[in-house]
């Protein structure tokens, strides 16, 4: 498989956290940048190191003492196997001896951990599953909305290879992240929980209904939905509102942070994805909410994604909220020819936001101008115009 370069650009003067879910080539990243090319590595996810380093963690003091001159950088891969090490790391760039490159796949245990003890010291950067813009000519539409753009994907060939290495997937977060973290203390109420969450991807969410279907109580569902915040499995878009305090009172919506692993989990993995059906229309508004937070990450610049629902039920697919530049009110429709009548709702939405103009992200092959002020726009023109420029 041709190496694909990733977008990300790493801090080369200062120390930094890699953070990213399982899967995302973090490792594979650092190991590509040449700056990194005489780091001391230590790779956490082997048990003996972990041991090692959990057992004596001023061990990475003594290892950076010995460092030779030309070294610079030590990396340490999956941190959060051993939070300790941050009051190390921390106290060694002080020092100013060395730089850190952290990579991890958890928060959890770095909050507890002490993480905050590296605010300022060490840049936060985010690494996503493969973003359509780095995969190039070899992209494929249905492909990224039926399985996903985990890098692990692209070398494989078949649909059984495919369906394995995502129920895999699914699988080893499972084993490793919740029950060998000793996350939660019972699996199989996790492990239903996941589905039904799977199942609610990309709506409002709906505490009282998912403990029902789950049985159990509202706040170990809150508490659910937390775990897989923190280990980045997915994340929350919050409502749009003027008002601050009046945001946090509406419900979000959750979001998986890949549309493959969505399905894994969801258990629909081998139903066929066909244009003008709802379960198309669902992975095409997933998919696009998902690149708008990747080429975002690319060049962060404050920017608030979320979502608008009234009273009455109708809705702006995705808020981008820009400091100093009027906000973005972006619908997202898989159609390949929007008409009018999908826009009409939307359209007055866009002038009670007192907007001149709203945008529409399909699959339409032609920008166009309808409503009077709706630009509709190629799906891949209109990320890259609205959040990548």
């Amino acid at each position: 498989m041709t190496i694909v370069k990733r977008m990300l650009k790493l801090p080369r003067e200062q120390s930094f956290f890699l953070f990213g879910p399982r899967g995302t080539g973090k490792s594979t990243l650092l190991r590509q940048s040449d700056f990194l090319a005489n780091a001391i590595w230590i790779d956490l996810l082997s048990q003996e190191e972990e041991d090692r380093f959990a057992r004596h963690p001023d061990t990475l003091s003594e290892i950076a003492g010995a460092a030779s001159p030309g070294t610079g950088w030590i990396v340490v891969d999956e941190i959060q196997k051993v939070p300790r090490l941050l009051d190390i790391v921390h106290r060694e760039i002080e020092r100013g001896h060395m730089k850190f490159a952290l990579t991890g796949s958890s928060a959890r245990k770095l909050k507890a951990g002490g993480a905050n003890l590296l605010a300022g010291r060490a840049v936060i950067c985010e690494l996503s599953p493969f973003s359509f813009i780095e995969t190039g000519d070899s992209f494929l539409l249905d492909d990224a909305l039926r399985w996903g753009t985990l890098p692990g994907l692209f070398p494989l060939k078949t649909e059984e290879e495919r369906l394995g290495f995502l129920r895999s997937y699914a699988l080893t977060y499972l084993k490793e992240e919740i029950w060998g973290e000793q996350i939660v203390r019972k699996l199989d109420p996790f492990r239903r929980f996941l589905e039904v969450a799977a199942q609610s991807n990309g709506k409002i969410i709906n505490m009282n209904s998912i403990a029902r279907d789950v049985g159990i109580d509202n706040k170990t569902v809150a508490s659910y939905f937390h775990i897989l915040e923190d280990t980045l499995l997915g994340f929350f878009l919050e409502p749009y509102h003027c008002s601050f305090r009046k945001r946090l009172s509406l419900k979000p919506k959750f979001y998986f942070f890949d549309t493959g692993v969505s399905k894994a989990l969801f258990r629909t993995l081998t139903l066929p994805l066909l244009p003008q059906t709802s379960l198309y229309g669902d992975a095409f508004e997933h998919f696009v909410i998902l690149e708008a937070r990747r080429l975002h990450a690319f060049r962060p610049r404050d920017y608030r994604f979320s979502y608008l629902m009234t009273k009455s039920g109708a809705e702006i697919d995705l808020i981008v909220e820009r400091p100093g530049k009027p906000i973005l009110a972006i619908e997202i429709k898989s159609s390949d020819n929007v008409s009018r009548e999908m826009l009409s709702s939307f359209s007055l939405l866009v002038k009670d936001l007192g907007l001149k103009r709203g945008y529409c992200l399909s699959r339409d092959p032609y920008p166009r101008l309808l409503c009077g002020n709706i630009e509709v726009l190629p799906w891949r023109e209109g990320l890259l115009r609205l959040i990548h420029d």
